[in-house]
């Protein structure tokens, strides 16, 4: 079955355990025993306003959404998974600690919620066996990766999703672009004006005018993974999670010259603690323009940071922001290259 978003991402320097001792407590707990629910919580109000979008768009479908391990519907099935830990402000928090990237804001909610009710749409009248889809979107059974290389300022694609996600697959072309027409205020048309986006937008209001206060072809609420089931303690999952998320690098010596060039001061602050106060904004500007992934672009960033620190460079205080920037075109470049040939440096 298919898993449509974001895997819970812990890079390596993710914090193995809190040193609150309440959240050590929180820690040991099984999944399944945390209570968790939606109502009540800021998950209810989010979906709230999403089936009042829908309601506003001509839509009376409401996917069923649940909490499960990460943001995602079933493959094939019209049900909407919303991670866990947004049901409870504490573990909102210890996901920002365990992970090193913080539970998504109030804003963010709602963009992957957008998202994953075009997906539920999509299955729930089975569009994806039908030849108008395919010929706008391209095949279903397209293999599902979930390495995938972007197209960055494609203008074949719509821009919801930060890392150009709509390139991955049909399936979230089409959950993309759902997302765009349906999100308020987005004057789809004029933005994507005069672009092959444009087309995929128009036959999504087609279809939603078609399809839209008709019953749902598919009915089928089986649950993946649903919260209940979750029996692994949080520092279980956690720790099950950095094994699986972790990427292997494998970056050049050479590497070491250009970072000399990159931080030629004699004196001054370390810089590696200058970019490690810049890591989080890094790590999701190069995700957003390069479109490579949040854990492989946190395990760089990290990798990165190791070296310098080794190094020993430093950053003149004077010169601190004009090479921030320059770290940032840096590792974008390192981005690029890998998303290209597949590596980060051509050895």
């Amino acid at each position: 079955m298919r898993k449509t978003l974001r895997a819970p991402e812990v890079p390596e320097t993710a914090l193995k355990c809190p040193p609150d001792t309440e959240q050590r407590q929180l820690l040991s707990q099984k999944i399944c025993e945390l209570s968790l629910t939606i109502r009540g919580t800021r998950v209810e109000a989010a979906v709230a306003q999403l089936y009042q979008e829908l309601e506003a768009a001509g839509i009376a479908f409401r996917p069923k959404a649940y909490l499960s391990d990460e943001w995602g519907c079933p493959h094939e099935v019209p049900v909407i998974g919303i991670p866990f830990y947004l049901a409870d402000p504490k573990l909102c928090t210890l996901e920002g600690q365990m992970t090193d990237i913080e539970a998504e804001t109030d804003a963010e909610v709602m963009m992957y919620l957008r998202h994953e009710a075009g997906h539920a749409f999509n299955y729930a009248y089975r569009l994806y066996a039908k030849p108008g889809w395919r010929r706008v979107f391209g095949e279903f059974s397209r293999p599902y990766r979930e390495d995938y290389r972007p197209a960055p300022f494609s203008a074949r694609f719509v821009r919801h999703i930060p890392g150009w996600y709509a390139r991955k697959h049909p399936d979230d072309d089409f959950a993309e672009t759902f997302a765009v027409w349906l999100t308020p205020g987005t004057a789809w048309r004029e933005r994507y004006a005069e672009t092959p986006a444009l087309a995929k937008l128009e036959y999504v209001n087609r279809v939603t005018r078609r399809y839209g206060q008709q019953p749902p072809i598919i009915a089928d609420e089986e649950l993946d993974i649903p919260v209940q089931e979750m029996t692994m303690t949080l520092d279980k999952w956690y720790e099950t999670c950095r094994d699986a998320n972790r990427p292997s690098l494998s970056l050049h010596p050479a590497l070491d010259n250009d970072l000399r060039s990159l931080f030629p001061a004699k004196r001054g602050r370390p810089a590696a603690l200058a970019l490690r106060a810049k890591r989080q904004q890094l790590i999701q500007e190069v995700n957003q323009w390069t479109g490579i992934s949040r854990r492989r672009a946190a395990a760089l960033v990290d990798e990165l940071l190791k070296r310098i620190q080794a190094l020993g460079l430093k950053v003149a205080p004077k010169e601190t922001a004009g090479q921030m920037m320059n770290a940032s075109v840096f590792v974008s470049a390192l981005a690029m290259n890998y998303l290209c040939r597949g590596e980060f440096v051509d050895s």
